[in-house]
């Protein structure tokens, strides 16, 4: 089997494509390495293996029309999974236009793509953040998501919406993966848990917002790579119950479906801190500070679809998940 793996040079994509590639597939693999965080730590997700003789790499943004459309006519692969994007609800406050290149005008040539390449199923990422103004808990993909808080969201949303036209116009299988607070070995530096940790270890303060007062559903990646593969072997059918009358958010008569991917077990933010303190053998100074625009105090993932449906729940630890991402970041940074 042939995969298109975008954002192939990004955290979780680069777990994916380890794990297509020890699995036998081959992948395409397609970033365009912005500068949204450090470009050395991209390099170094992708040398692990970029000499794969089953692993081709692009470097291509995803607004240039003409390089995605060579790239589907170029490989012709049977599935697709879409995880490059403009990531960050604080930065798509400063610079909202970034989120419309990339997540709108992106997603729409990859869904082109697929359309004229009749790939066999399209897994694409979308986000927790689309339950935004939701304050009902565990958030549930049977929720109605109409109030996003941050142009991220709406961006993620609207991916949701776009690819179900395209699951009605031209049966093409489609599913978006609502993943919760993803954290790991080879994560984002522009996440709490990196940020954190660089700052503990250096003896700077850590900011945290909303005075501690958060709850997160955090997601070990390995656990967020099982559900994916699960996934993308079983592409989206449409529900034969769906009615018109009283259409349920989460499922359609097309072949169109949404997941929550979570632990379905949200913990305090002050406890996820902990927990890294007593990983790393060092207190952190901690510097409380309001709410964040954009920002949710909590999040929590209804899994139940996930598990009928795939028999399969994440279910790493907070403190094993922790205990991983600083022996890897103690590894990295030597």
């Amino acid at each position: 089997m042939k995969v298109l793996v975008t954002g192939s040079a990004g955290f979780i994509g680069s777990h994916i494509v380890q794990r297509l590639l020890d699995r036998g597939c081959y992948v395409v693999g397609l970033d365009n390495h912005n500068n949204y965080y450090d470009p050395n730590l991209k390099e170094a997700r992708l040398a692990r293996f970029k000499d794969n003789p089953f692993y081709k790499h692009l470097r291509i943004d995803l607004a240039d029309r003409i390089g995605i459309e060579n790239c589907f006519k170029s490989y012709c692969p049977d599935k697709v999974i879409h995880l490059a994007a403009q990531a960050g609800v604080r930065y798509s406050i400063e610079n909202p236009l970034a989120y419309i290149e990339s997540n709108i005008t992106g997603f729409a040539h990859i869904l082109e793509g697929c359309r004229n390449y009749r790939i066999q199923h399209l897994v694409y990422a979308s986000s927790s953040s689309v339950y935004g103004a939701n304050t009902m808990l565990p958030f549930s993909i049977h929720q109605n998501v109409d109030h996003p808080l941050s142009l991220y969201e709406a961006t993620k949303k609207s991916n949701e919406l776009m690819a179900h036209t395209y699951s009605h116009l031209y049966g093409l299988p489609t599913t978006g993966l609502r993943f919760f607070t993803v954290y790991g070995p080879w994560g984002r530096p522009d996440m709490a848990l990196f940020k954190f940790t660089s700052s503990i270890i250096a003896g700077r303060p850590i900011n945290v917002f909303n005075f501690g007062k958060h709850r997160r559903d955090f997601t070990f990646v390995d656990d967020i790579v099982e559900g994916i593969i699960r996934i993308l072997d079983k592409p989206a059918q449409g529900n034969i119950l769906w009615s018109g009358d009283c259409p349920d958010p989460g499922s359609s008569k097309f072949p169109w479906r949404v997941y929550n991917i979570g632990n379905s077990n949200p913990v305090n933010l002050m406890d996820y801190i902990h927990a890294l303190e007593k990983t790393l053998g060092r207190k952190a100074q901690i510097k409380l500070l309001p709410m964040q625009p954009g920002d949710v105090p909590d999040t929590y993932a209804d899994v139940t679809d996930l598990e009928l449906d795939f028999n399969y729940r994440p279910a790493t630890s907070i403190q094993t998940g922790i205990e991983s991402f600083v022996s890897w970041y103690n590894s990295y940074y030597k």
